[in-house]
């Protein structure tokens, strides 16, 4: 931020220093057009007077013409300055003497004392030397351009004080959304990932940044949960296999026995320790988006197959689980099917839900039927449960919080929200119906790769 008001300061400086250069530049224009002109204006007119006072008699119509109607200038005058060899004055006529050692002697002069403006020539005639001038007031100079002087300096002022005031303006429209964003931002750590920066807040680029910073959010918070759905997964399926083989051992030993029971007793273990692995490769398989690098690398993929999948991957982390597939509604094009996703996010998400309608349904049976639609392709995905109360439905996708009518049932509360930010990733929406003691549907819809 200081960065930025420093930049604004030096931006600030440029254009006082570019407004004051161009008034600057235009008054120096127009002065040294007045002196011009005004210079070209008095030697005509000393000219004339040459001609009045060394050749008055021999003048022409003409010059007698422009003595008689060029107009003077104000407080014009001319003299006439008779010199010896040694620059003495011999004699004068309405010149004053202190004007002297500004004259050029052998030449044109021009010069300025006062308010007055000179112009002298020297002539020679009949061998005697003298100089005739001319002398007038530059009245556009003495009013005019002293007018305009204080009309640029009023004008630079009100135009620095312009500059500045629409600068600190700018400044405080530009950097009052950025310091609001920065707070909301600050506000949000890896307790509270869920919350996401009001985007509808801010207008532009703004807009743009605030929804670039929730989709990095929803990438992180999924990631997250990723890690954390391994964790109450593996806590809660690994501990069954687990406490079977333990008890059994404990069993084998707690007394002597015959060679046949403790083969017996070794070929359970062997059962149950198989067992125990395939639902360890099918938790790492759920839990591997949280740990390779391009997860989220996204590229076409048929949603049916990710059913498919998602079907293995639940049965087998729990084989009593039961799952039922209607296909009935495929489209005949294929190519409705597809999505641009990441299959294994998208497997992770269906596999949560597939196993929370088994989980908290009676018979362990989940409905799934999967279609499309225009441009969408949607999943449902229902189980005939304990279902979720509707006061408690706007709570479900909080971290962490399960329904109250969930006691004696196993979970963490993760897999829903971190289904939902899935499906989010993937442009998609996900609702869920519920009705206690009647069940629960999951409406999942995402955007097919190709526009139909």
């Amino acid at each position: 931020m200081h960065n930025y008001n420093r930049k604004l300061i030096y931006l600030i400086a440029i254009l006082v220093i570019y407004v004051s250069c161009f008034v600057g530049f235009i008054f120096y224009s127009v002065t040294n057009f007045a002196f011009t002109d005004f210079y070209k204006r008095l030697d005509l007119r000393r000219n004339i007077a040459a001609e009045k006072f060394l050749n008055s008699k021999s003048a022409s119509q003409a010059d007698q013409w422009s003595l008689d109607f060029i107009e003077n200038l104000n407080n014009q005058h001319e003299f006439l300055v008779e010199f010896d060899s040694n620059g003495t004055i011999l004699r004068s006529q309405g010149f004053h003497q202190e004007l002297w050692d500004k004259i050029n002697k052998k030449g044109s002069s021009n010069f300025k004392s006062g308010n007055q403006f000179y112009s002298t020539k020297y002539f020679s005639q009949n061998g005697r030397k003298y100089i005739v001038g001319a002398s007038a007031e530059n009245y556009f100079y003495t009013h005019h351009l002293a007018y305009l002087r204080n009309l640029l300096i009023i004008s630079l002022i009100l135009g620095i004080l312009f500059i500045f005031v629409v600068s600190v303006f700018m400044k405080r429209s530009f950097l009052k959304p950025i310091l609001t964003m920065m707070k909301e931002v600050q506000k949000i750590g890896s307790e509270n990932l869920y919350k996401r920066l009001d985007e509808d807040k801010y207008k532009g680029e703004l807009h743009g940044l605030a929804l670039t910073f929730n989709r990095m959010l929803t990438r992180l918070e999924t990631s997250f949960e990723t890690q954390k759905n391994f964790i109450s997964n593996a806590s809660h399926e690994l501990n069954t296999p687990l406490t079977s083989i333990i008890g059994q051992a404990d069993l084998a030993l707690s007394k002597e026995r015959t060679t046949a029971e403790y083969q017996r007793t070794l070929f359970k273990i062997i059962e149950s320790a198989e067992h125990l692995e395939k639902k360890t490769k099918a938790l790492l398989l759920l839990a591997r988006t949280g740990f390779v690098n391009n997860a989220t690398a996204f590229s076409p993929v048929r949603i049916d197959q990710i059913v498919m999948d998602a079907e293995l991957t639940v049965k087998a982390i729990n084989d009593k689980f039961k799952i039922i597939t209607d296909f009935s509604l495929l489209p005949d094009d294929s190519m409705r099917l597809k999505v641009n996703g990441n299959a294994i996010l998208l497997q992770l998400a269906l596999s949560n839900i597939i196993s929370n309608a088994c989980k908290y349904s009676s018979d362990r049976t989940a409905y799934i039927a999967l279609g499309a639609l225009d441009n969408k392709v949607f999943i449902l995905i229902k189980d005939k449960g304990i279902g979720i109360p509707s006061r408690e439905l706007d709570h479900i996708y909080d971290p962490y919080f399960r329904a109250s009518n969930t006691s004696g049932i196993d979970g963490y509360g993760i897999g829903l929200p971190l289904a939902r930010n899935i499906i989010k990733l993937h442009g998609g929406t996900l609702k869920v119906n519920s009705v206690v003691s009647e069940g629960t549907t999951v409406e999942i819809e995402l955007p097919t790769y190709l526009r139909f």
